[in-house]
């Protein structure tokens, strides 16, 4: 009879337990964010693989100084043509993005046979955040001053944002003795290689190629994309891939005496820098055997990342 008892209540512990770890294993709602868990049909990446960007912006940026050098060419005296503030609104788009892979592809060539090529790309993310700063003239000042001064004041306004991505990747190899080489590609919109990447990235995830990115970002909406090359040089040591549309932010500059009164142009001479994101990478590798594993973010003794003018 001890022994009956016995057994039952072993299987009356054991049907308890089973319960417990089966409760435990369904999704338990918590306003905790640690807790939460999110469902999502895309595949879960780990944190650190995405590498996110500083935006970097200023104020300054919402403003520049130039002459009105149309005016100066019919008449230099025309001082009030001088020094006048040139005010824009600046928006930047968050963009986070996976380090340089490599996948082969059998790609079709004009002769109508496939040639097998290693294919470099790149897989990156571009959200609107919103927040464009918006200067906004009539300031007040507090106190006179002895020539009257126009303040501005920077809001915040909230908008969709039309995205026309642009990747160069910058090739350089400098040998001891030798002056080396330095090659400059542009991103190759490849067909055949989207959909192997998709699988190899994500199955259920949509990616879009630079020319299908070309679109209008609503605020919090984010797109995926994928940039890739083609023929890159396997001499390759070093290299920096150029971001350009990510922000509108851009600088100007006159060249003197290049502008003519009468002139074809009113442009003649100007010359126009975007702001860029330079993203630098290195492989110490050789041009035998080339694998994604030797590509590394950053160059040794400099930066990850910048932001430049070009």
């Amino acid at each position: 009879m001890k022994q009956a008892m016995s057994v039952a209540g072993r299987l009356t512990a054991l049907t308890l337990l089973i319960c417990t770890v089966g409760q435990a294993a369904e999704p338990v709602a918590s306003t905790d964010a640690r807790t939460l868990s999110v469902r999502s049909p895309y595949r879960q990446l780990a944190p650190g693989v995405m590498i996110s960007i500083d935006p970097m912006r200023t104020l300054d940026e919402t403003v520049s100084r130039h002459d009105i050098v149309g005016l100066l060419a019919v008449d230099p005296k025309f001082d009030w043509a001088k020094d006048i503030e040139f005010r824009h609104d600046i928006w930047v788009l968050r963009f986070r993005f996976k380090p340089m892979r490599m996948i082969w592809v059998d790609v079709p060539q004009a002769s109508g046979f496939m040639q097998r090529k290693l294919i470099w790309y790149m897989v990156y993310e571009v959200t609107n955040t919103g927040k464009i700063m918006h200067p906004l003239p009539d300031v007040k000042l507090p106190y006179k001053t002895a020539e009257p001064r126009e303040l501005y004041e920077i809001k915040t306004v909230d908008r969709p944002i039309r995205f026309a991505p642009e990747f160069l990747l910058e090739g350089h190899q400098h040998m001891k003795g030798d002056t080396g080489f330095t090659k400059v590609y542009p991103d190759r919109v490849i067909p055949v290689a989207m959909e192997p990447i998709r699988k190899r990235e994500d199955a259920k995830r949509q990616f879009l190629t630079s020319v299908q990115m070309c679109r209008e970002i609503a605020v919090g909406e984010s797109c995926w994309g994928i940039a890739t090359w083609e023929d890159l040089d396997p001499r390759i040591v070093q290299f920096s891939v150029y971001v350009f549309g990510l922000t509108n932010a851009y600088r100007w500059k006159d060249e003197p005496g290049e502008y003519k009164a009468g002139g074809e142009s009113t442009l003649a001479g100007r010359k126009i820098y975007r702001k860029t994101l330079k993203l630098n990478f290195w492989r110490p590798g050789d041009p035998y055997l080339e694998h994604e594993e030797e590509i590394r973010f950053g160059i040794p003794d400099g930066v990850d990342y910048q932001w430049v003018y070009r």
